[in-house]
């Protein structure tokens, strides 16, 4: 209660009203000509305005202080500046600079708005559009085109992202800003969140407690919902996608519309699939799994502030994949009959921006209810759990220029886990949790060279009711974190990057508390857990110019009392391996390296490769497990502005190469190194006013046979998914 007491506080001290006030300018290139199109977008006030043939724009209702504001055009550089708005009239122009590369984006899972190469934190973005065209119904795997994240995987339906090694409990996923709390918290859970309505998936690869308090000791994932339409239009896409290996398909509708003050939007998501084909083999048993998921939100945008609200629901029937099921299955489907869990997830949330002068108050607030429900042989479930969760967030945003940043705040969580309708298996005790962060955070921008940084302080307790076998649990946490960075424009093209943070992560409910059967293992909790503690050091370099940009990312994470679960090397009498929940202090070193070129004489074509390596060791040399093979991707595209019909199309060939796993932990088997062959095409096709965006992809093209590391199927037999032919079409529309 006295933390719900503080939060109030902080939103008394930052109401107020305000004058009104507007920004208006000219984007033109750097010859002059006026781009007509090109969008202008305030992500603090999540509203903007296309240019029009003059290239200028208006937008009104802007608070008065420091707003962010991005300038973008298709085949030009984006332009990101920050200005001090005064009541009354404000001018802002733009002149952008073509380029052969894809555009900076604007990020805000750094603490403040910036732009990804102005933040000291690398922060990687990957577009709605990019995930369509990926040509994989496994929305984690479109994620590991990043170089640096992977995934544990069992089958198409059920993975959880890696970043840099750490995985399930280390890192942290997020809508909005807002965490999800589902059960994510094994290889056994499904994420719980998907691309439906979700502009761009932000990836901070590194600790990030700072501002996101525990769990995020390996990296935050953040799905950020798609940006408005212009003021007074109502824009809406319809997507469609069809696989063959899954003989699966994924729908979505989307709707919004902004008119002065208010804004609204809708979308609906439906994804069906049979059980996946190997490569060069037959189906698995069970793999298929079937999505349904929904989302609203409506807000107000007016001089004191803007405000959020929204409502989210996802509900997945997901066939688990083991021994049992696979005796049992005696054909091909779709249909989720024996063997699967079916979470329900409701998200209802808030964001406001409050604005007192140059003072900035952020309130968020979020309220998430987790049903998780698994069935045998019959649809009566053996488990049933319910998860409920609160959290709340109060930022100030105190005054500043064009050149800094400071902020304040608070954070905090409220949660409770509760066994229901006295269902068989009950090995996850009811519970309650407890967490409460305080942050200070700042910035500031000399002539070529900004620092930020910070500290914060956490407290968090767990408590269980007693019970016959286990007794009951009582832990309370008190956690000191904060971070140091730096980041360096050398000149104009060169970019340099250091950071240091240290991070947390409290034993969550499944590691303190579960003993039994999850997936195809047989997991025991741990005894007297203590909280992780995260000591990590990066530094990573960029280069570009019209022709090429170069990136080098390394990093060294030394964590104390590291939790994970290892192989014993004994079974149950089933046959299925015990793996024991373990704690040891352990580190973690690597890097990503990539490079992207255009050819002067040939701009039309582009190559691209990336590696990425990561070790993981405790501290007496043994290797740790989970740890993903070191990988390359490269690739050869063609690209043109326009060919016939086609606008912007492409073709694209790319290979992955995963070497050699041959570092496994203690009881872990080594894997096979193997490469794979991929081709895409896609095109914006424009007939009469109306444009589709149209993909073709073949992933796996020879139909390799292969396991990769991270596949918790691989200890049962069964290989990853063969080649597969995705088709994608997204019609967009938009009403004035």
């Amino acid at each position: 209660m006295k933390y719900s007491i503080l939060t109030i506080l902080f939103f008394v001290l930052c109401f107020t009203m305000n004058a009104q006030t507007f920004i208006k300018g000219k984007v033109t290139d750097n010859d002059g000509k006026p781009l007509l199109g090109a969008t202008v977008y305030l992500p603090g006030q999540n509203k903007g305005a296309l240019c029009d043939k003059n290239g200028k724009y208006f937008i009104e209702n802007i608070p008065k202080g420091k707003v962010c504001v991005q300038f973008a055009f298709m085949g030009y550089d984006s332009e990101v500046k920050n200005i001090i708005t005064r009541t009354g009239n404000n001018e802002l122009d733009a002149s952008l600079t073509k380029t052969n590369f894809e555009i900076q984006e604007v990020v805000v899972s750094g603490g403040v708005v910036t732009s990804q190469r102005d933040n000291a934190v690398k922060i990687d973005v990957l577009n709605s559009k990019k995930i369509m065209l990926s040509g994989t119904p496994n929305l984690m795997e479109s994620l590991t085109e990043i170089p640096g994240v992977d995934m544990i995987s069992m089958g198409s339906g059920l993975s959880k992202p890696v970043i840099r090694g750490l995985s399930m409990n280390g890192i942290l996923i997020t809508k909005d800003g807002t965490r999800i709390e589902n059960y994510q918290y094994s290889t056994g859970h499904p994420a719980g969140v998907d691309d439906n309505g979700s502009g761009t998936v932000e990836i901070i690869k590194g600790p990030a407690s700072l501002l996101y308090g525990s769990d995020a000791i390996g990296g935050v994932i953040n799905f950020i919902s798609a940006r408005p339409a212009p003021i007074g239009k109502i824009e809406g896409s319809f997507q469609t996608q069809y696989f063959s290996n899954t003989l699966g398909s994924n729908n979505s509708l989307n709707l919004q519309g902004v008119s002065k003050h208010f804004y609204a939007g809708v979308s609906a998501n439906y994804k069906s699939h049979a059980d996946y084909n190997q490569g060069g083999g037959d189906y698995v048993p069970n793999s298929r799994f079937n999505e349904w998921s929904t989302s609203l939100n409506t807000g107000y945008n007016a001089k004191i502030g803007t405000f959020n609200l929204s409502y989210y629901y996802y509900k997945q029937q997901v066939g688990m994949t083991n021994s049992s099921a696979s005796s049992s299955i005696t054909g091909r489907g779709r249909k989720n009959e024996i063997w699967y869990q079916s979470p329900h997830h409701h998200l209802i949330s808030s964001h406001n921006k409050l604005y007192l002068g140059r003072v900035r108050c952020d309130v968020n607030a979020a309220w998430q209810s987790n049903l998780r429900s698994a069935c045998q042989l019959t649809d009566e479930p053996f488990v049933e759990m319910q998860l409920n969760t609160f959290t709340y967030e109060t930022k100030i945003h105190l005054p500043s220029n064009e050149k800094s940043d400071y902020i304040i705040g608070i954070q905090g969580m409220e949660q409770n886990h509760r066994n229901i309708n006295d269902r068989i298996n009950q090995s996850l005790a009811d519970a309650n949790v407890s967490r409460f962060g305080a942050l200070g955070f700042a910035q500031y921008s000399f002539d070529k060279l900004k620092i930020q940084g910070g500290i914060r302080i956490d407290f968090g307790t767990v408590e269980t009711k007693e019970q016959e076998a286990d007794g009951s649990i009582s832990e309370h946490y008190v956690i000191p974190n904060g971070s140091l960075g730096a980041t360096s424009q050398l000149n104009e093209k060169t970019t340099f990057r250091a950071n240091f943070a240290k991070a947390c992560r409290m034993p969550n409910l499944r590691e303190l508390l579960f003993t039994g059967l999850k997936s195809n293992t047989y997991q025991v909790a741990g005894e007297n857990l203590q909280q992780e503690d995260a000591y990590e050091s990066d530094i990573s370099f960029h280069y570009q110019d019209n022709n090429i940009s170069v990136d080098v990312a390394l990093f060294y994470n030394h964590i104390n009392n590291y939790i994970y679960l290892a192989p014993t090397g004994d079974t149950v009498s089933t046959g299925v391996y015990i793996y024991q929940t373990t704690q040891n202090d352990a580190n973690l070193y690597g890097g990503e390296a990539g490079v992207h070129y255009h050819p002067e004489i040939v701009p039309w074509l582009h190559i691209k490769g990336t590696y990425s390596s990561v070790v993981g060791k405790r501290n007496n040399g043994e290797y740790l497990p989970y740890i993903p093979a070191h990988k390359f991707r490269y690739e050869i595209g063609f690209e043109q502005e326009k060919a016939w019909i086609f606008e912007n199309p492409g073709f694209y060939i790319s290979a992955l190469t995963a070497l050699a796993q041959e570092n496994p932990s203690q009881f872990e088997t080594s894997t096979d190194g193997y490469t794979l062959f991929n081709a895409k095409v896609n095109a914006n096709i424009k007939i009469n006013k109306q444009i589709m965006i149209v993909g073709l992809s073949v992933n796996n093209i020879l139909d390799k046979q292969y396991f990769a590391h991270l596949s918790t199927l691989k200890s049962i037999g069964y290989y990853n998914p063969g080649r597969n032919i995705g088709l994608s079409l997204k019609v967009p529309f938009g009403i004035k």
